[in-house]
């Protein structure tokens, strides 16, 4: 919940911080993905050491980066700064969210683990909520900045409990601790990830883009071949050939694709657009958890029913629909058309998560439930961090293209703020263009609700794609 929250929290808070910090469209993406780059780059890494040196130990040690590095971030207003501290919050995530899976698939008798996951994915979907209603409720009275207090609150709360009830559990006889392979997994993610970012602002062209996505893949070539001959890899690629552990990594993946490009770009669009403060947009998401949780609750049962296949396949379904629904906003909101939405979006992230994480869980034995879990985390976050840069990029692009025309004729200073971020619509100094003024906003919200619209359909058919990749050959089982 700590972890998650501070994904879901911070897209509440975007719009306030960009305007007080005066981030452009490519630091807030930045911002945001600082965190999700480390975390996905290291978990593999981190759900390894807690394998091989106790898994108490290490969640405790990611509490307290994670703790540290919030409180900095509460007290600085510098971009730069931000997202430097933003990435050390990814360190000690990447310490705390593979132990908690870990701790309870060891914890629980096999007959007993789903339900267990269940509950986990359910708290976990928790989370998300808790950050977006409890940082709107902060920022309806505090400055943006206190969504990093609740970031210090919840990992002292969480550090208190795993002191006190959480066992210690390791791995009986760990090999070698596997550091080239976590260091290329980071910066394969790292790569790829800056590289999908930048595109927006420089262009697929520029030689930073593609220097970025040439390391990125070049890092993955050698993560996948050092892992194939290395005696104790971090993640043995031929795991993959289990169909079940591939497609549910590839559906965790998708559906927090889904989620969290959701949230960066519908969360923008409610306060940008639409003028809601930070409250009063979370509160826009209100029926996401009375549908996302008891979803995850009875999802076990129903894939017990009806098959891993089936029930994948229909969950990213409807997360596509609900994406493809939601990216039909104009310059006026409809609240129905959104909460219908919403719904078919909640349903479908509720159905897919907990038959995709079991099925990763069972691939391998207790001993490695470390590695399990940091792959099914490194599926999330990964899905995350491409969410926010692939859709994050797809809106900047838009934007900036619609915008063009919007900002053709006006004054340097106002065509740079414009063109960098939708937040400058918000600024006082706009009122010095006299009559225009009001017409500018009005052209850059409507060059804004085209990027939002544009980044949501491009979300929708690559998880409708992904839903037809499940169908054909995820196993009816998870475990077979």
């Amino acid at each position: 919940m700590t972890v998650v929250s501070a994904v879901s929290g911070l897209n509440v808070a975007l719009p306030e911080l960009a305007t007080a910090t005066g981030a452009t469209q490519t630091e807030l993406t930045w911002v945001v993905d600082a965190y999700t780059v480390v975390f996905a780059g290291l978990l593999l890494l981190a759900g390894a050491l807690g394998d091989r040196f106790g898994r108490r130990g290490v969640l405790v040690a990611g509490l307290v980066v994670f703790g540290v590095a919030a409180a900095g971030a509460f007290v600085t207003e510098d971009p730069t700064v931000l997202i430097g501290l933003r990435a050390l919050m990814g360190l000690g995530a990447a310490g705390i969210m593979p132990t908690t899976l870990s701790v309870i698939t060891t914890s629980f008798p096999e007959a007993e683990r789903p339900r267990a996951i269940g509950v986990w994915v359910g708290v976990a979907g928790g989370g998300a909520v808790l950050g977006l209603f409890g940082t709107g409720l902060l920022l309806e009275y505090f400055a943006w900045n206190s969504f990093f207090a609740l970031n210090v609150a919840l990992a002292v709360v969480a550090l208190v409990g795993v002191v006190a009830v959480v066992p210690e559990s390791r791995e009986a006889a760990p090999g070698r601790l596997d550091v080239v392979g976590g260091v290329l997994s980071l910066v394969a993610v790292s790569g790829l990830v800056v590289g999908i970012i930048e595109s927006a602002d420089r262009g697929w062209g520029d030689a930073v883009t593609l220097t970025a996505l040439v390391v990125g893949v070049l890092a993955l070539a050698a993560f996948v071949a050092w892992e194939l001959r290395t005696a104790d890899p971090l993640l043995d690629p031929r795991l993959f050939r289990e169909r079940g552990f591939a497609t549910g990594s590839l559906s965790i993946s998708l559906q927090f694709f889904a989620m969290f490009g959701f949230f960066f770009a519908m969360l923008q669009y409610l306060q940008f657009v639409a003028g809601y403060s930070p409250l009063e947009a979370a509160l826009r998401l209100l029926p996401l958890p009375f549908v996302l949780i008891p979803t995850a609750r009875r999802a076990p049962h129903v894939a017990a029913r009806l098959g891993f296949r089936r029930v994948g396949a229909v969950g990213l379904g409807l997360l596509a629909v609900g994406l493809f629904t939601m990216g039909r906003q104009g310059l006026d909101f409809s609240y129905g058309l959104f909460v219908a939405g919403l719904v078919v979006f909640a349903a479908g992230a509720g159905l897919a998560g907990t038959p995709a994480t079991t099925a990763i869980t069972e691939a391998l034995p207790a001993s490695k439930q470390g590695v399990a879990s940091a792959v099914n985390d490194t599926a999330r976050e990964l899905g995350s961090a491409l969410g926010i840069a692939v859709l994050g990029a797809a809106l900047t692009a838009a934007y900036r293209d619609g915008v063009a025309t919007v900002v053709r004729g006006l004054p340097a200073p106002a065509q740079e703020a414009l063109t960098a971020s939708v937040a400058a619509t918000r600024s006082p100094r706009l009122a010095a263009l006299g009559p225009r003024a009001q017409e500018v906003v009005d052209g850059a919200r409507d060059a804004f609700v085209t990027g939002v619209g544009h980044a949501l359909t491009i979300g929708a058919v690559v998880v409708a794609v992904g839903a037809l990749v499940v169908l054909a050959l995820a196993p009816v089982r998870a475990h077979s």
